[in-house]
């Protein structure tokens, strides 16, 4: 029987922690032979433990301010096969907290994943990975809004921009408050199979190919740390499927070249015909995980005309090649 512990912290989203625990119920519900309008509950295909645990056994105050009690204290626990984390309601500037984890759910974190449990993190819920140090010199996602803060918190972290899900080894981060779900259905497929990840998604009708976050980031999205650069981010995102020179994006940012040059290279340490090549190397990473685009539809997506010259800066980029990249995507 599979061990699955739900990590219950303050200010969790209450919707993750009961949604989380219903997803793994309906992946083992069976139809009756014969029936093809209802089910009987008492006939699972898969029933793994769910065990949903705080730092000390006691109940959490959810982001809704309200008490919601849990099963043990994660220290109770010796080893699971999955850790799931949840994310938090924001506060008024829609920030998560910080200092998520005391030093013993590091340890005991770092333990589960040292033993091979998989370490799944939703929105907010990867920070909580990141304070663990399992997310340094690994790929990983976060809500759109929240990829600067994640850089901040974790600068050994390798975040990919705007994408779903991201699968590294054994640890899973997906981006957006919903993304439990995609986590949820993610463990499903890894612990029980393809087919019963596909019922759960037939029973709770959810879409079970990954999807990009690109398109839902509002035009007028910005980050405080720093304004200028993720104002020059946006521009160059907003840009996708042209090549967007120096020139023309000191044009967008209204300032002379000279200006835009000294600004990046201060904030960055990147020229910006560097900084330009790796904000759009980062969505590239992100539809080089769809398996039903090719190299050269990516190539093409981002406005290069030459696949040599994507493949070129993409390996300047990244320290590999696209296709070593969409390699090492797939499970070890």
């Amino acid at each position: 029987m599979a061990r699955i512990v739900v990590l219950a912290l303050d200010q969790a989203l209450p919707s993750a922690l009961t949604g989380i625990q219903d997803l793994f119920y309906l992946a083992g519900m069976k139809l009756p032979e014969g029936q093809t309008h209802s089910y009987a509950s008492d006939k699972m295909l898969w029933s793994p433990d769910i065990i949903v645990a705080s730092f000390d056994g006691k109940p959490i105050k959810d982001g809704q301010g309200r008490s919601y009690s849990v099963d043990m204290s994660l220290l109770e626990i010796e080893e699971c096969d999955a850790v799931l984390i949840p994310g938090f309601v924001p506060n008024q500037v829609s920030q998560p907290p910080v200092n998520l984890l005391d030093d013993s759910a590091k340890a005991w974190l770092k333990k589960q994943c040292h033993q091979g449990a998989i370490i799944g993190g939703s929105c907010s819920g990867v920070l909580a990975i990141g304070e663990a140090g399992l997310l340094d010199n690994r790929r990983c996602t976060i809500t759109w809004w929240l990829h600067d803060e994640l850089k901040m918190r974790n600068p050994k972290a390798k975040p990919l921009w705007a994408s779903e899900l991201v699968l590294d080894h054994t640890i899973c981060t997906a981006g957006g408050p919903l993304s439990w779900v995609d986590i949820t259905l993610q463990i499903v497929k890894m612990l029980a199979g393809e087919t019963l990840a596909q019922k759960m998604a037939d029973f709770a009708i959810l879409d079970t190919q990954p999807r990009s976050q690109h398109f839902s980031v509002p035009r007028g999205y910005k980050i405080t740390k720093p304004v200028f650069v993720s104002q020059v981010e946006l521009a160059i995102r907003q840009g996708y499927g042209e090549r967007m020179s120096t020139r023309q994006l000191a044009l967008v940012m209204s300032v002379s070249e000279r200006t835009l040059h000294r600004k990046i290279k201060d904030l960055t340490g990147l020229a910006p015909k560097h900084f330009i090549d790796q904000v759009r190397i980062e969505y590239a990473c992100t539809l080089l995980a769809n398996d039903n685009i090719s190299i050269s539809a990516v190539a093409l997506t981002l406005g290069y005309s030459d696949d040599a010259v994507f493949r070129r800066v993409f390996k300047l980029t990244m320290g590999m090649t696209p296709s070593q990249y969409k390699q090492s995507l797939k499970p070890a």
